[in-house]
């Protein structure tokens, strides 16, 4: 019955998406932040849901290419150059086979969240797609809440959707994390009561599920974030009681076990996944000085590479042979110190962009919505910019989703001002 339920889904809605590239968008981020079709058991599991969505959206765009706003941005022309910088690192890959896969997989996604820039250029489209990511992520969240609830928080971790991006306990963990602020938007720009009840149960229960995934670095992002979502929050007085009240309930229904391992930050060098992270982060810095222009490429964190590099984290003739561990040492070690300064341009170009729309929409009560939804997005930037120091996330699309979604919300409040009769109501109002 998942398997049916969700091709009906599908397939129902792509006749719309023709004549709507926004519905396109909206359908690609459900199936690929939810993953729904992993949660079936038959045919659906390992159907190419993202592709047809995808080609039908495209084409949607080409049909629809006179209806749609294109415009062009300085964000956006370094997103270009970050994907033409990963290209370039992919034809020097040391691993061109492997390489070309995982890259054909990244443009992909890069592809469809370009696209959202021209499809969503109006406050319902975006405040659309951002109902999308919290309810195909916060699902997540919401059960592996109550979960953690009902098991007492024990040994076993809160996962994610089997196949994507955020599987892991400390993927799904980020991922919660990023959304958790944007869950608090959604609250304070809903009249409807009970979503507002809705929206404020998920907060608490997202929160739990992030502890239950009983990963470090989502509880070291978890911990910044609370700070920067008092700090930027329009409603400090209700976030200093809420986090002064829940804080050590949090902290209480979480067994010992739990506390042990958080304990292990401050004793990393016991800790062997902590050393790990510590190796692999070696790893990809040596590599990078032999490399420092275009890194070693996709996939080449392999046995063959530590061997070449590492040497002497060879235990008992085998290699160590661990994952990066980190979104800036994925990018350092794949595409070299250019690939990580562009890298660290977009970071740069997405607090820049989430500061101008709140100056520009302080003037008025009528972009008060863009004010809080750039506020809220900078509290997900210092939630992925924490947590991703400690797993491999670089490519995640909700990273690059965000980023969209300020470029989209800064364009629509700069036409606003251009306007005839917004001009008129500024000059008034001086």
């Amino acid at each position: 019955m998942r398997d049916l339920f969700v091709f009906l889904i599908v397939f129902g809605a792509l006749p719309f998406v023709f004549k709507r590239p926004h519905w396109g968008i909206y359908l690609w981020s459900w199936i690929g932040y939810m993953n729904p079709h992993r949660l079936a058991w038959g045919f659906a599991t390992h159907f190419p849901f993202a592709q047809i969505i995808a080609i039908v959206t495209l084409i949607s765009f080409i049909v629809s290419s006179k209806k749609l706003t294109f415009f062009w941005s300085p964000t956006m022309g370094w997103i270009i150059v970050f994907n033409i910088w990963m290209l370039i690192s992919t034809i020097f890959a040391m691993y061109p086979d492997d390489a070309w896969e995982q890259w054909l997989k990244i443009i992909k996604i890069q592809f469809v969240v370009f696209l959202t820039l021209f499809a969503l250029l109006d406050r319902e489209k975006i405040h659309a797609l951002i109902w999308v990511i919290v309810i195909s992520i916060g699902f997540y969240g919401f059960k592996g809440g109550i979960f953690t609830l009902t098991t007492g928080g024990g040994e076993s971790h809160v996962l994610g959707p089997s196949g994507g991006f955020i599987a892991g306990n400390t993927e799904i963990g980020l991922a919660l994390v990023m959304i958790l602020p944007l869950v608090w938007y959604l609250y304070l720009h809903t009249t409807n009561k009970w979503l507002r009840y809705g929206l404020a149960l998920s907060m608490f229960l997202i929160a739990i599920g992030i502890l239950g995934t009983r990963s470090r670095g989502a509880f070291l992002a978890i911990s910044a974030v609370s700070v920067f979502l008092w700090l930027k929050s329009s409603r400090k007085g209700v976030i200093f009681i809420a986090l002064l009240m829940l804080s050590p309930f949090f902290y209480m229904i979480m067994p010992q076990s739990w506390h042990d391992r958080m304990s292990t930050i401050q004793s990393y060098e016991q800790d062997g996944s902590a050393m790990s992270r510590l190796k692999a982060w070696e790893f990809s810095y040596t590599m990078a000085l032999d490399r420092p222009f275009t890194g070693g490429g996709f996939e080449s964190h392999t046995v063959e590479n530590y061997q070449r590099y590492v040497p002497h984290q060879i235990e008992q003739g085998v290699a160590t042979f661990h994952d990066y561990h980190s979104i800036y040492f994925e990018i350092l070690a794949e595409h070299g110190f250019v690939g990580l300064f562009l890298f660290l341009v977009l970071f740069i170009s997405y607090w820049r962009t989430a500061n101008k729309i709140i100056k520009i929409s302080k003037s008025t009560d009528q972009n008060k919505w863009a004010l809080d939804l750039a506020a809220m997005l900078q509290v997900s930037f210092i939630g992925y910019v924490v947590g991703g120091a400690f797993l491999g996330l670089a490519y995640f699309d909700l990273f690059y989703h965000y980023l969209a979604i300020l470029i989209m919300t800064l364009k629509i409040l700069e036409d606003k001002m251009n306007t005839p009769i917004a001009a008129e109501t500024e000059a008034n109002g001086a």
